[in-house]
Order: C-alpha cells, then structure tokens, then sequence
C-alpha cells in the first residue's frame, strides 16, 4: 500500500512520493539536500515548488520530482562510482552524493562548474568531483563508472558513454530531438548498451558537443 505523505512533510519530498517515488533513499536525498543552495538567489523563492528554475547559461534545473524518479530508477545502493553528464549548479549532484560512494559530474560551462563547486563545497558534498567538458566524451580519466545519468538530450547515446561503463553498468538519458524525449534506462553488456526500460516522456535542454 502507498503510503500518504504527511502535512509535515517537506514539500519536495511529497512531490517525489506523488511521482511514484518509495525509495526511503532518494526520499531521505531530497529531504536532505536545500534546493535553496542550488539555485540563483533571485529563484529562491520557487525551490519548494516542483518545477524547473532557469540557472543561466540558457539552461535549467530540472523538476525536482523527475530527478527523484530518474535516480530512483537506476537502484543504487550506496557503493557506486557515478557519472553525471550536465552538471548545471550541482543539485543533482548533490542528491546523489547522499546516494552512491563517488560522482564525478561533467559540465559543458565553465561559468556553471564553477558555481556547482561552490554550492557542492557549501553543502558539504565532499564526494563530488566536477569537471569542466564536452559530455558527450563522458569523463574517461575517472572511467568504469557503475551508472551515468545524463541530464541533457541526445537523439542517440554517444558511444563514449557506454565505453566508460562497467559490464552491467545501467545508463539513463533521454532520448530523442527537439520536440521531446523519452527517458531511457539501459543496461551495458560487452561495451554495447542494450534498452532496458523506457520510463516516462521527458522535454531536457540538448546535449551539446564543444
């Protein structure tokens, strides 16, 4: 049986669980982590509010109830080593420094990177390494990793990404153009990624290569 949220819950919290999100962890992430910290000050005032926030750069900050369900859905249990495509300012990153052992986080702006280390480094997420880089060439000097998420849309999954896996490594993106995408869970076998299970319609800013 699903489980009420309660009135005292935190807001972003109850709107993960109305997304069908019962993993006590990723709950216990988003309860844990302030958006606050994550967002420009002039957006504050929107972080208990589950939609988007525009972070500069021409790019945002996803929902935070799809970024409970899109970690929720790669089952980690505490002990991996996580690759994170799209840094923005680091709140999802933060999130899954409360989940996995080590995330290393790619981010295409400088500008950005810069900023996600400030907020990581004021939230106390010491696991965190953020690198500045073209995504699309993942972070090989860091490589296999047991997961990467990508946080920004591709019409197909570069090559590089599913070279950094561990064999059984899930990857998750979404998948597709400018009209909207899938999000997408795969499953890594012999340096090949394999579809696994599509997850819900999604719309992300692209993925795009220096």
């Amino acid at each position: 049986m699903r489980r009420r949220s309660s009135a005292s819950e935190p807001a972003l919290v109850a709107a993960a669980r109305r997304a069908g999100v019962t993993d006590p962890r990723v709950l216990a992430a988003v309860a844990a982590v302030p958006r606050a910290a994550f967002v420009p000050r002039s957006a504050r005032r929107l972080v208990d509010e589950d939609r988007p926030i525009p972070i500069g750069e021409q790019q945002t900050t996803s929902q935070p109830s799809l970024i409970a369900s899109m970690l929720a859905s790669l089952h980690l249990d505490g002990h991996e080593r996580v690759l994170e495509v799209g840094t923005g300012t680091g709140y999802e990153a933060a999130l899954l420094s409360h989940l996995v052992a080590e995330v290393h986080t790619v981010e295409r702006y400088a500008s950005l990177a810069e900023q996600a280390r400030q907020n990581l480094a004021g939230a106390g997420c010491t696991n965190v390494h953020v690198h500045v880089g073209d995504g699309t060439r993942g972070w090989p000097d860091a490589a296999p990793y047991d997961a990467i998420v990508v946080a920004a849309a591709t019409a197909e999954v570069p090559a590089a990404l599913a070279a950094q896996l561990i064999d059984g490594g899930r990857l998750l993106a979404p998948v597709g153009g400018s009209g909207g995408q899938e999000l997408i869970r795969y499953v890594a076998r012999d340096g090949h990624l394999y579809e696994d299970r599509r997850i819900v319609p999604v719309r992300f800013v692209p993925l795009v290569p220096e």
